[in-house]
């Protein structure tokens, strides 16, 4: 038998932990072309929160009384695949359980000579992708420019500001709390950083962006989006990845409209999910881990030990609990 997380009432609001449930399910057995996975790492990530109410986007919602599932590092346990062996290190959007069995076709191998394992959820996983194609695809930051980066201690956020750094633009962050702040300047070599809970959020914008802003990387919407577009220079340009200040609204998020400074300063926003650079993840892919053995990137990790914590871990993520990316680890690597 093993244990599983299952949605079983949509939130309201915040989400509680009433609106999961931990269950005891027995262990599947693989067939032919399938293979049984033991949990190592999981994933938590705030657009979980948006599969959790009901509703057309991007991606289906959960079914109530059903696995949540995200990304997962797994390690084989058996095969019944010529693709993979016993103890291999395999990444796959698998459930919230401690055991899965799953198609030959729904995993691949991660190369833990390269990076750790729980690196292909974070720098060279879905949030570092998302970090790299849209700020290089639609930001398209140039030498010498502004960036801002809201969400800026996050796992996307912090990797944004970095490739930014990497190509030569003055980067400003936008983070939650004093160390955060810290780590932004001092270890990720951020030019500014503002604590939007203890500053004006228009005031310190305004002074940390002198010669206006040129690419603004949405992570967080609400007041702190509506204090960038004054500031928004000829032609800049906004990649919209997340919108976590409005993702617990219980009331549509309201605030000012967007076409004027748009229209004025010829400025692209546009939205976007990491699925829609499928075709290209090899060039992120290569570009992450070359930046990465070079020293050019770092990455940081808010580990949360114990499957009994995969809910805790996921709520702390409303509450800016999380330094870079947040995972919780289930269980060891065995060699």
């Amino acid at each position: 038998m093993q244990k599983q997380i299952k949605l079983v009432k949509r939130p309201i609001g915040l989400p509680t932990k009433e609106d999961f449930e931990f269950v005891q399910a027995p262990i599947a057995v693989p067939a032919e072309g399938e293979v049984l996975v033991r949990t190592v790492y999981i994933s938590v990530d705030p657009y979980l929160r948006g599969r959790m109410n009901e509703g057309k986007s991007y991606i289906p919602p959960f079914e109530l009384d059903s696995v949540i599932a995200s990304g997962v590092i797994a390690q084989v346990v058996e095969s019944k695949s010529t693709h993979f062996k016993k103890n291999d290190i395999v990444l796959g959007s698998l459930g919230w359980q401690e055991y899965s069995v799953v198609k030959e076709t729904g995993i691949q191998k991660v190369d833990t000579n390269l990076a750790p394992a729980s690196a292909y959820l974070s720098v060279l996983g879905m949030t570092g992708l998302t970090a790299y194609f849209g700020l290089v695809d639609i930001g398209q930051p140039k030498e010498g420019e502004t960036v801002v980066v809201s969400g800026a201690a996050g796992a996307v956020g912090s990797i944004v500001g970095q490739i930014a750094k990497i190509k030569g633009a003055y980067v400003v962050g936008i983070a939650g709390s004093d160390e955060k702040v810290k780590y932004l300047q001092e270890e990720l070599g951020f030019d500014a950083v503002i604590n939007y809970k203890t500053e004006d959020i228009n005031d310190s914008l305004a002074k940390a962006c002198p010669n206006g802003i040129d690419v603004y990387y949405e992570n967080v919407g609400g007041e702190i989006a509506d204090a960038v577009y004054p500031l928004l220079n000829k032609f800049a340009r906004i990649p919209v990845c997340g919108a976590i200040s409005a993702y617990n609204n219980e009331v549509a998020d309201v605030g000012p409209r967007v076409q004027g400074y748009l229209i004025k300063t010829s400025s692209l926003m546009k939205g976007f999910t990491v699925g829609d650079y499928s075709a290209r993840f090899g060039e992120g892919t290569m570009a992450l881990a070359g930046w990465l053995q070079e020293g050019k990137l770092q990455y940081e990790e808010t580990v949360t030990e114990g499957f009994d914590n995969t809910i805790d871990a996921f709520l702390d993520l409303f509450a800016g609990a999380n330094l870079g990316k947040a995972i919780v680890k289930v269980a060891e690597i065995e060699s």
